[in-house]
C-alpha cells in the first residue's frame, strides 16, 4: 500500500492545530477515483502532545505521535521549530515532521526512517503589499532557497518578477496582456515551471487573490487549472517510488502553489 498524505495546519476556535488526510493511491484512469482512508478534523489534534492509532484499512493502523508543547511561530499556523509531527507503521516511521527527530522514534516505539516518503505538494497562503516570500525546497533533498515574488499591478507598466536566493530569475512585463502565463526557470541547476495567474488583481482588485505556481518535472499534459485546492496543506507520497500516473499528481515532481493575498494599508 502506497497511500497519499496530506498534512493542513490551520487555525481554530481552539487555537492553532492541524488535520491529517490519507488517500489510497488510484492508477490512472480508475474509475473509482481516490478514496479517502482517514480523513481527520482539526480538534482530534487539539492537544498540544500525544498519540492516537488510526486505523487506515482493514487490518491496516498506523500511530500518530505529536509534541507541540515548545514549538515556534512565524506569520502562520504552521510551526517552524521545536516540534515533531510522526506517522509509523511496523516499527518505522513513514512521515516526519519538525526537528525534535529523537522525541519522535523515542515516542513512536521506532527503529527507523522509512526512505520512500517524498514531499509531492505544498500549498501556502501568502501576504504582503508588493512583496510575496517563503521558503521551498524544488527538489528532494536539495537546499532550502528564498523565494520572493515583487508584483506592482498599479501604474501604466505592472510589472513581476521572481528571485530565488535574491536572484532575479524571471521578469513579466505588460501584465494586462499576460495576466496568465508560464516560464520556465532554472534552480539549482534543474527546470522549474513557473505559472501566474493575477486576473483578480488586474480586473478584479478589491476581490480575491493571485495565483503563483512552481512545479518540477512538469508533463506535458497537466494544465494550471488541475491544482484548485486552496487549503494549505502539504502532500506526501509513502511508499514505493515505482513510476504512477494519476490525473492531477505528478509524483516524480514537486509544486509550490502559493495563494498571494494584498495587505493594502
Amino acid at each position: 500500500m502506497s497511500p497519499f498524505v496530506t498534512i493542513t495546519w490551520c487555525r481554530s476556535l481552539v487555537g492553532l492545530g492541524l488535520s491529517l488526510n490519507v488517500q489510497e493511491n488510484p492508477t490512472y484512469g480508475s474509475a473509482q477515483g481516490t478514496r479517502n482512508m482517514v480523513d481527520t478534523k482539526p480538534w482530534l489534534f487539539a492537544k498540544k502532545k500525544g498519540s492516537k492509532v488510526l486505523e487506515v484499512a482493514r487490518n491496516f493502523s498506523v500511530n500518530v505521535v505529536w509534541d507541540l508543547t515548545n514549538a515556534t511561530y512565524t506569520s502562520g499556523p504552521e510551526p517552524n521549530q521545536g516540534f515533531f509531527f510522526a506517522l509509523a507503521y511496523d516499527d518505522e516511521i513513514v512521515l516526519l515532521l519538525g526537528d525534535m527527530t529523537e522525541d519522535a522514534y523515542e515516542k513512536a516505539h521506532a527503529k527507523s526512517i522509512s526512505s520512500d516518503t517524498v514531499m509531492i505538494s505544498r500549498r501556502e497562503h501568502i501576504f504582503g503589499q508588493k512583496q510575496y516570500s517563503t521558503k521551498a525546497q524544488f527538489i528532494e533533498n536539495g537546499p532550502m532557497h528564498d523565494v520572493l515574488i515583487e508584483c506592482n499591478t498599479r501604474g501604466k507598466d505592472p510589472k513581476l518578477c521572481v528571485r530565488v536566493d535574491k536572484h532575479l530569475l524571471l521578469q513579466v512585463k505588460r501584465l494586462a496582456w499576460k495576466f496568465r502565463g508560464n516560464e520556465t526557470i532554472s534552480v539549482d541547476g534543474y527546470p522549474v515551471q513557473f505559472f501566474w495567474d493575477l486576473h483578480n488583481w488586474l480586473f478584479s482588485p478589491n476581490d480575491g487573490h493571485a495565483v503563483f505556481m512552481f512545479h518540477t518535472n512538469m508533463s506535458t499534459d497537466k494544465s494550471f487549472s488541475s491544482f484548485t485546492s486552496s487549503s494549505p496543506s502539504s502532500e506526501w507520497h509513502c511508499g514505493t517510488r515505482s513510476p504512477l500516473s494519476m490525473k492531477d499528481v505528478d509524483i516524480s515532481g514537486f509544486s509550490l502553489l502559493l495563494y498571494a493575498w494584498k495587505n493594502d494599508i
